[in-house]
Order: C-alpha cells, then sequence, then structure tokens
C-alpha cells in the first residue's frame, strides 16, 4: 500500500512538472450569448414571492491568459424583477409583476479544465448594472389585501445602479467552427433597489435582487 501510495504521488508530481513546462498559447475569443432568467427581490418586511421569468443576452470576450485560468467581460441586457405571490387568496385572481430591464456588466475569472474538445468550467466574478426602465403588469385590488405589504407597488426603484456578485458552472464543446458552451449563473445582489436609510422615512430595510440565469453561448477564436 505504502508503495502504490508513493508511486501515485510521483506521478501526481511528474504531471504537474510536465504541464508547468508545457508552453501555453494564450486565446481569445469573442462570441454572443442568450438565456433565461429566473428572478425575484428578496424583501425586509418580507414580500411573498415567486419567480419571474426573463429574457437575457449580449456579447462577450473571453482572455485565457494562462493554462486553466483567464478573464471573461460581458455586455448584457437582462429581465429582472418580481413575481409576487397571493397563495393566501386563492379565490382571486390576483397578480402583481415589475419587470426591471438593466445594461449588465459583468467582469469574471474563468477557471477551466478538461480536454481540447470538451472542458468543464467556473464562472465567478462582480457585476455592475444600470436601469434602463421597468413596467408593471397587476390585477390586484389593494383594499381587499389588508395585512400584506403592499408598499413597494407604488415605489419607482430609487437606485438604478445595481452591485453584486456572481458565478457558476458551465461545459463547453470546442469545434472547428467555433466553441458552444451551456452555462448556470447565479447573481447575489449587494445593492438595493429602494432607499434604505435608517429611520422613519424609508419602509424597506432591503430589497435586493437574487437572479438565476441558464445562458447558451458561441465564441468564435481570434486567436
Amino acid at each position: 500500500m505504502k508503495n502504490k501510495i508513493i508511486l501515485i504521488l510521483f506521478g501526481v508530481l511528474a504531471l504537474a512538472i510536465a504541464q508547468a513546462q508545457t508552453p501555453f498559447k494564450q486565446e481569445l475569443y469573442i462570441g454572443a450569448s442568450f438565456g433565461t432568467n429566473f428572478s425575484s427581490i428578496s424583501f425586509a418586511p418580507k414580500v411573498k414571492t415567486k419567480q419571474l421569468m426573463g429574457f437575457t443576452g449580449g456579447i462577450m470576450a473571453r482572455w485565457n491568459t494562462e493554462n486553466h485560468i483567464g478573464l471573461q467581460a460581458e455586455i448584457n441586457y437582462s429581465q429582472n424583477g418580481w413575481d409576487e405571490d397571493f397563495e393566501d387568496f386563492p379565490d382571486k385572481d390576483y397578480q402583481y409583476t415589475r419587470t426591471l430591464n438593466y445594461l449588465e456588466l459583468p467582469f469574471l475569472t474563468h477557471i477551466y479544465f478538461g480536454g481540447k474538445r470538451a472542458r468543464f468550467f467556473i464562472n465567478l466574478g462582480p457585476k455592475i448594472s444600470y436601469l434602463l426602465s421597468e413596467s408593471t403588469s397587476q390585477r390586484i385590488d389593494e383594499a381587499a389585501i389588508e395585512g400584506l405589504v403592499t408598499k413597494q407597488h407604488n415605489l419607482p426603484v430609487q437606485y438604478n445602479f445595481s452591485w453584486g456578485l456572481c458565478g457558476g458552472p458551465g461545459f463547453e464543446l470546442r469545434t472547428g467552427v467555433g466553441t458552444f458552451s451551456l452555462e448556470g449563473r447565479y447573481y447575489y445582489g449587494l445593492g438595493d433597489i429602494f432607499s434604505n436609510s435608517k429611520g422613519d422615512v424609508d419602509y424597506f430595510a432591503k430589497s435586493s435582487p437574487q437572479v438565476l440565469s441558464v445562458k447558451l453561448a458561441y465564441l468564435f477564436p481570434i486567436f
């Protein structure tokens, strides 16, 4: 058993040395992505919400600077927001949905591993967003839902800039005509959409976005 462990350790060491000595040719890709968002807002005081489905898509550039690691920057259009849950009124056809349309700029560390054709990867990093527009769809009797939090219905978004952290795993297939990838990504907002200063002026202490995305992408190699 001891000899087997020593052989395994020597094998791993030899592989690491060989990989470190292998010259790496930097890679630059540009491409586009599109997919679906499932978003909500985390409120305090609590508002019952469901996932709101929306579109996301944009352009991207990836620069693999070292073996197994690179940088990725994107410019995306993203539909986020929230859909309220009126399960306490099963006999009513109530609905309240707020759609928030953002221009997003993620700056990500791209970590990949695998062979020449198939690779698994993880993207991690910060994201900043700017609100382009918002719209509301509602079918509700405010007077009939006494006891529920409704302050958000009459508040426009007060902070147009949003920022937070995002990341997730993916898989890509490299072909002769480019690279195709499928990625899942989660965004945790560190800011709020409504003002949250202390005191009696602002109602919500927290109103941060949470977004789960599933995206397809195509990248074309520049070099």
